[in-house]
């Protein structure tokens, strides 16, 4: 059913479906830093005529927040807000671009984390989960680097978060994307029913504002006492023990 991009209904009727999982890209499921680092630098000079000198912190962040705080530590100075605000949209369809010409170099220069692949197909094999993303990069930049690795395969993309491209701080678009999923699948998903999976204290933050459960992986720049110290409900060390993953999954 998850290798469909649009399941049926008569697919779902044959589910008993109850659970919603939403995963983090960067630095939970796969590695990619450095591509994106690069892409990210050759769209600022292109779009502001400035060099990139310093790149904002990255974990946890939505591509619109890293783009805004890449102005103020750059030295860019536009006249208004809405100069910048005006920006951003070229500014992500010309990142978009730039990752996109760079797609081969995901898997040369990035990777899958350990065990990502594995944790999804075994919330895959769940009879009771929807399956989709809550991160911070645009719809096409999270499609790109998902398929790089084929980790779409897992997922329903039609009903995820994408920060990059909605209107929307993490926490509140979790709520949408909800949303989003109760719509397509007829169901209603509960607040101990929605597990987010992310790999940083903001992660943790959006899952609590937005009403789920947390999962926090740490394959990214935060420690494993960190990520309780924020909240998390769960923590693991990586995704390499897939049976501790559903048990979380499924234990509410």
């Amino acid at each position: 059913m998850y290798g469909k991009v649009n399941p049926t209904w008569a697919d779902v009727r044959r589910r008993v479906i109850h659970r919603l999982v939403l995963w983090n890209i960067d630095l939970t499921l796969v590695d990619v830093v450095k591509v994106t680092r690069a892409a990210y630098a050759e769209t600022f000079a292109k779009m502001t005529g400035r060099p990139l000198v310093q790149l904002p912190q990255m974990a946890g962040r939505t591509e619109p927040e890293i783009f805004f705080d890449a102005l103020a530590l750059n030295g860019v100075n536009l006249r208004n807000g809405a100069e910048s605000e005006q920006l951003l949209a070229p500014f992500g369809a010309e990142l978009a671009t730039s990752l996109a010409a760079r797609r081969d170099l995901l898997t040369t220069q990035g990777q899958s984390l350990p065990g990502a692949a594995e944790s999804m197909a075994a919330v895959a094999a769940l009879p009771d989960v929807v399956q989709s993303v809550l991160t911070g990069s645009s719809r096409p930049n999270a499609t790109l680097k998902l398929r790089a690795f084929g980790l779409d395969r897992y997922v329903d993309l039609t009903v995820g978060g994408f920060a990059g491209s909605d209107a929307y701080p993490k926490g509140a678009l979790l709520r949408v994307t909800r949303q989003r999923a109760e719509e397509k699948y007829k169901v209603t998903f509960a607040e101990r029913a929605t597990v987010y999976i992310g790999d940083s204290p903001r992660d943790v933050e959006a899952a609590k504002i937005g009403g789920a459960r947390s999962l926090a992986v740490a394959s990214g720049r935060a420690s494993t006492a960190e990520l309780r110290d924020a909240g998390a409900d769960a923590v693991l060390a990586d995704l390499t023990d897939p049976a501790a993953l559903t048990n979380f999954i499924s234990a509410a």
